[in-house]
């Protein structure tokens, strides 16, 4: 499908759904303060969710339960499961709609109807910690009503009718509503989909003739997965390449609502549950000794990692055997980490798309763990593209973002370079905004910067008023040494000498005419990384002349006189 029939289905059909799921949270007026509205309106959507998919097989369930009971197997899962038809179920004699024919015990029916959902589910509604939310529901008589708000054709869920990409969107779209309420960061728990679909095509485009012929059969992951839509987004890809894909999807999420709704979705979608899990990433790695297919994430940034310091630091010291051996950038920014993360986690012949803000590339002087990683990365010859994506295209930030292509298993024609894409021309204006979110990503857009990345080579890529620009560089063309110089008399200094240059020639053309005395301390010197992204397609523009300076002062001086005449009346 492509990404403006998305977004039509987006802007009509989904944002329809999403409002009319919203419009309940009226209900909650007095009781709940606007930003308290998601503690009952998301654990809501993913219980009925569960509960409109249940509902064509739910008296087989209640009837391969009954049988159960009359032969007393303790060991029933598999019956329940094969009459559900998903691996999940619910024994209760409640249906959801049933729970109103009898308002006086509306709590402790809702609350055994819970209580008989599969494990799996339980589980998942616990991390809502909804019962209290339920205590306080009814508490103010108001209980009832959300139940059956719940109940109306304008908040069915099921399979059937609204598929797991569709619900993706539902659920993103009510987070949004609620981060924004509570004037929160909107979006902090997911990215927008057109970005997701161009992390996708970098990564599966250089092998996509492969995949074609030889069939799909991939693990995938994401180590900060939200609700878990860029997995959607990457298996979508796939399965487009190849309907018969056999994929395998992993993530972790520190976030208990997103985790959950994550948790449901892949249930009712039929894949592996326990392959979401819980837990902070960084300090709780539940995945050690996993490797992967493809890497798809947009980790937090500009977050600090002092909560995970000592755990971090204990994986540190473990060196090749940890995650995060290379380096440790500042506490202020765990960024870097969830990079070291991924690359642990990739495959000998796996890729990973993940997203940046501008500090990776900079960030740290030579010798700080920012540039080892850096180094890591480059003297490995892992990286393979930066894509610089434009300005406010995300729902809760406008900053410039970039998107790093990473890879053990370069093309040959790739090796030992690295390819700079900007993009930050290419995307058309929402007619809407959505948070920060003002741009947008078309197939038109996509189509042009896959083109420019297929290409490999530097050149300037057009489609009417889209630009893309790319340029290859030598892995060496980021690596540099602090040259520790001597002073006598004066003290010490550095120069930054690029590795690709000769340091006496460099001396000798730099710092000798001005400094003869000069002498270079070998020991102290340090190798450095970086990659001066914005330089590299910097564009240098002439000043204007002063003659056509004063002019146009001249002719805004007649134009404020004439003004002020018309003003006066003269």
């Amino acid at each position: 499908m492509s990404t403006e029939d998305l977004q039509k289905r987006t802007t009509v059909n989904i944002q329809e759904k999403a409002n009319l799921i919203w419009a309940i949270a009226d209900k909650l007026v007095g009781t709940y303060k606007p930003h308290e509205y998601g503690n009952v309106i998301l654990p809501m959507c993913v219980i009925k969710r569960f509960s409109d998919t249940l509902a064509p097989t739910k008296q087989k369930v209640l009837d391969a339960n009954a049988v159960c009971e009359q032969r007393g197997l303790a060991v029933r899962k598999g019956f329940l499961t094969t009459a559900s038809g998903y691996d999940f179920y619910n024994v209760s004699p409640f249906t959801f709609e049933g729970l109103l024919s009898d308002a006086d015990n509306i709590a402790d029916n809702f609350r055994s109807y819970l209580n008989h959902f599969s494990e799996n589910v339980v589980d998942i509604i616990e991390k809502f910690d909804f019962d209290k939310e339920i205590t306080k529901l009814d508490h103010n008589g108001i209980l009832y009503n959300v139940i059956q708000e719940f109940c109306s054709k304008k908040a069915y869920m099921g399979a059937d009718e609204i598929s797991a990409v569709d619900m993706g969107y539902i659920f993103e779209e009510l987070v949004r509503k609620f981060s924004e309420s509570y004037d929160e960061q909107a979006g902090a728990h997911f990215t927008a989909r057109d970005i997701i679909y161009l992390m996708a095509e970098l990564l599966v485009a250089p092998q996509r003739e492969q995949l074609e012929a030889e069939g799909v059969t991939a693990t995938v992951y994401d180590m900060a997965m939200g609700t878990s839509q860029m997995l959607d987004c990457l298996s979508e890809k796939l399965l487009d390449i190849d309907p018969e894909a056999q994929i395998t999807e992993f993530g972790q999420e520190l976030n208990e609502q997103t985790f959950a709704i994550a948790k449901a979705n892949v249930l009712i979608k039929g894949g592996d549950a326990e392959n979401m899990r819980h837990g902070n990433t960084l300090s709780d790695d539940k995945f050690e000794g996993y490797t992967f297919d493809y890497i798809i994430s947009n980790p937090p940034f500009g977050i600090e990692w002092k909560n995970e310091k000592s755990k971090v630091e204990e994986e540190h010291k473990r060196g090749d055997a940890g995650r995060f051996a290379p380096g440790l950038p500042a506490i202020g920014d765990s960024q870097q980490l969830f990079m070291l993360n991924g690359i642990a986690k990739l495959k000998d012949t796996g890729r990973m798309a993940i997203i940046q803000n501008g500090s990776p590339l900079f960030k740290g002087d030579a010798g700080s763990g920012e540039s080892n990683i850096r180094g890591y990365l480059l003297d490995n010859d892992w990286l393979e593209a930066i894509v610089q994506i434009p300005n406010d295209m995300f729902y809760n930030t406008g900053i410039a973002t970039y998107i790093w292509i990473v890879t053990k298993d370069k093309q040959p024609e790739r090796t030992g370079k690295v390819q700079l894409i900007d993009a930050s021309k290419c995307c058309e204006k929402r007619r809407k905004s959505l948070g920060n979110k003002r741009n947008e990503f078309t197939d038109r857009c996509i189509d042009l910067i896959a083109k420019a990345y297929m290409a490999f080579t530097d050149g300037v890529y057009e489609d009417s008023e889209l630009v893309v620009e790319s340029k290859v560089k030598d892995c060496d063309d980021f690596k540099f040494t602090k040259v520790a110089i001597k002073l006598p008399n004066k003290g010490k200094d550095t120069e930054n000498v690029p590795f690709k240059e000769d340091i006496e020639a460099y001396m000798q053309k730099n710092v000798y005419p001005y400094a003869p005395e000069a002498k270079v301390d070998v020991k102290a010197s340090k190798i450095g990384y970086e990659i001066p992204f914005t330089r590299e397609f910097y564009k240098y523009v002439a000043p204007r002349k002063s003659d056509e300076i004063f002019a146009h002062l001249q002719e805004l001086e007649q134009q404020e006189s004439a003004l002020m005449a018309k003003i006066m009346g003269r």
